[in-house]
Order: structure tokens, then sequence, then C-alpha cells
């Protein structure tokens, strides 16, 4: 066994031990996490197109979406779906109203 692979194997055993450690039990503090930053984007809908077709783009024109007019926004953080939501206006600028939040486990699901 080679060097490289016993280190996966050291870390890969820290990480279960760890996981043993934290147990079902365990209180976890999230305050040190708190304050991360995270990108939150929400996403109208998605196209693909040519190259020669993108080149080809200049102010009017319109690029079909994959999705219908009213259909839910997808809401994204750190590039992980996390909810559905409208577009609203509030004192003149855009916001968007959560209609439907993913479960956790179900994020995490995702993840794996």
């Amino acid at each position: 066994m080679n060097a490289s692979v016993k280190g996966a194997v050291a870390e890969k055993m820290q990480l279960d031990a760890l996981q043993a450690e934290a147990g079902g039990n365990a209180e976890v503090n999230l305050d040190v996490i708190l304050d991360v930053p995270v990108t939150m984007a929400m996403e109208v809908g998605r196209t693909r197109i040519s190259i020669r077709n993108l080149l080809q783009l200049n102010q009017g024109s319109v690029v079909e979406l994959d999705r219908a007019a009213g259909e839910p926004l997808d809401v994204f953080v750190n590039g992980t779906l996390v909810a559905h939501g409208e577009v609203v206006v509030i004192n003149e600028k855009f916001g968007i109203r959560l209609t439907d939040v993913i479960s956790p486990a179900e994020r995490v699901r995702k993840l794996k």
C-alpha cells in the first residue's frame, strides 16, 4: 500500500471517529457558522444555445427559457436548491416570496 492510500484511509477513519463522537445526542453550537457568508441566487430558467447563436445576441434579443410563465423560480444557496418562490416588488425593488422550502433532509440527500 502506498503512502497516499494510507493517508486516505487514516483520514476516513478520523472522520468516522468524529461522526461517532457527535452521535445523535450531542449539542451543536451553530454560533461558529452563523456569520459565514453564502451566495444566494434565484433562477428564472435555463436554456442551451450554440456559441454561434450566443454571439448573435444583441440589445432587444429574446432568449426562450425552459420554464413557462407563472412557474416558480428556483432559489439556490451556494449552488444547492433550497426553495421555490415567486417574484414580488417591494418599494420598487425585486424580491422573492418563498412558496416551497426544500426540507433539510432532502437537501442532504441530494448532496450524496
